[in-house]
């Protein structure tokens, strides 16, 4: 029987091009394995830096391991390419966590 974290890696065999596939396969890692979190995050924000859906994740992901440049680069990226795509929403949402992280 196939584990959740053995079908999205079959989803990105199959499709690695598509950010949502790599995007799971961050988000599922984060509950075991950081570091693999880490580099499928850092796929994103290199090869995908439109996919808005990232930046939050990422940057929080970054902050709980205690880089803080890190992560800040990441919101204010994030909060650049929300506005970009016109998301006032998620633009929001990251300046809130950003402020929240930085006072």
């Amino acid at each position: 029987m196939s584990t959740r974290l053995d079908t999205l890696l079959q989803f990105y065999k199959d499709d690695p091009a598509d950010p949502f596939n790599i995007y799971a396969l961050a988000i599922e890692y984060q509950k075991s394995d950081v570091s693999r979190a880490q580099e499928y995050f850092e796929i994103l924000l290199n090869q995908h830096p439109d996919y808005v859906p990232t930046y939050y994740h990422a940057a929080k992901l970054f902050q709980e391991a205690g880089d803080i440049e890190r992560a800040s680069k990441v919101y204010e990226k994030g909060i650049a390419a929300a506005k970009a795509k016109n998301d006032m929403k998620a633009a929001r949402e990251l300046k809130s966590a950003y402020d929240e992280m930085m006072f």
